[in-house]
């Protein structure tokens, strides 16, 4: 989700993006899981702020919340995220993490990510190296492993 995409046009606009007929309960059940509450409640106008071009600015991590939000709202059976947290500071990570927790909630997820904190509790991680999988496993499976992924997970690690 690095290039979110959010339209110019207000928030409630980008949020039911996709789906017809939303109502005023599944968007607001959308705005408290994808943690973009806080978001909205802090716009003078709230869900009727635009967005964009001569309109409010949303951070990286705000902008894939709102995202988040239109995923809810739609509903998909599988979701494909890409590079979720990646431009996200510590405290959006966290939110984010949240959000795809109940995002992914009883659906395919499929997850490209380089944060190793945003794949660590999936049920299956492919670790893939010069276009090949080397690893398979969850977290737990890959550091008993010894291989790369712990390699990596250690790099990680003292890096924090």
């Amino acid at each position: 989700m690095k290039n979110t995409k959010l339209f110019k046009g207000s928030l409630k606009d980008n949020i039911v993006f996709g789906k017809e007929n939303v109502s005023n309960n599944e968007i607001e059940n959308a705005i408290l899981l994808s943690q973009s509450k806080e978001i909205i409640d802090n716009l003078d106008d709230g869900l009727d702020t635009v967005i964009g071009t001569k309109g409010t600015y949303l951070s990286g991590g705000e902008q894939q919340r709102i995202a988040f939000a239109r995923a809810m709202v739609k509903n998909s059976p599988i979701v494909l995220i890409d590079e979720a947290t990646a431009f996200a500071d510590p405290e959006n990570e966290h939110l984010i993490q949240k959000a795809l927790k109940e995002l992914s909630n009883g659906k395919t997820t499929l997850m490209i990510a380089h944060r190793l904190t945003s794949v660590k509790n999936v049920d299956r991680i492919l670790v893939i190296n010069d276009g090949e999988i080397k690893e398979e496993g969850n977290h737990e499976e890959l550091i008993k492993k010894g291989g790369l992924y712990k390699t990596m997970w250690d790099e990680y690690q003292q890096s924090i």
